[in-house]
């Protein structure tokens, strides 16, 4: 590349000066220029890559605006469910429980004596307390291991009625909380 100079002297001639550069010197004033210009290029928000994405994309909303999903400004009071509604609830999550595949296996690993490691034994544990739960609500369960010795003495025979856990829990659910409020 070679880049013609004029140059005025002290007369009316024109010098005309020829500089020949090499390959070299152009890559160094490039690596300089680029030298200079560190970090990010000015104008980021507003480049026009940007832009041009945005119209390929159609019309996008202005993420400005905020949600257009409507809030109620009523708050209607959820729906008991009644005491069937809840004994099929539990019903389907028992029966749910009870063909879990993988908590299947792992009882079946525990019964050949494997050790599970602690995130596996705290799911099984997790699960089996809450299959016993259901069981107790549902009326099925039998507690063979943790008999009353007959020589305790029984609630009962203190004057108080026991309740089994259903009655409790609908007893409870069916109270009306507003009467106690203040």
């Amino acid at each position: 590349m070679s880049r013609n100079k004029k140059v005025r002297s002290a007369g009316n001639s024109d010098v005309v000066v020829v500089r020949n550069r090499t390959q070299s010197d152009v890559d160094g004033r490039l690596r300089k220029k680029e030298k200079k210009r560190k970090g990010l290029k000015t104008g980021g928000r507003n480049s026009e890559a940007k832009t041009s994405k945005q119209q390929t994309a159609g019309q996008q909303r202005d993420p400005r605006l905020g949600s257009k999903k409507k809030i109620p400004l009523i708050v209607e009071p959820q729906k008991k469910l009644s005491k069937a509604e809840r004994r099929m609830s539990a019903e389907k999550e028992l029966e749910m429980l009870e063909n879990d595949a993988q908590l299947n296996v792992l009882l079946d690993r525990i019964e050949e004596g494997e050790h599970l490691g602690a995130g596996l034994q705290k799911y099984v544990d997790g699960k089996l307390a809450r299959i016993e739960v259901l069981m107790k609500q549902l009326g099925i369960y039998e507690d063979d291991e943790f008999e009353q010795p007959e020589d305790a003495p029984s609630i009962e025979s203190k004057g108080q009625s026991v309740s089994s856990d259903d009655d409790l829990l609908s007893q409870f659910e069916d109270m009306d909380l507003d009467q106690f409020k203040g």
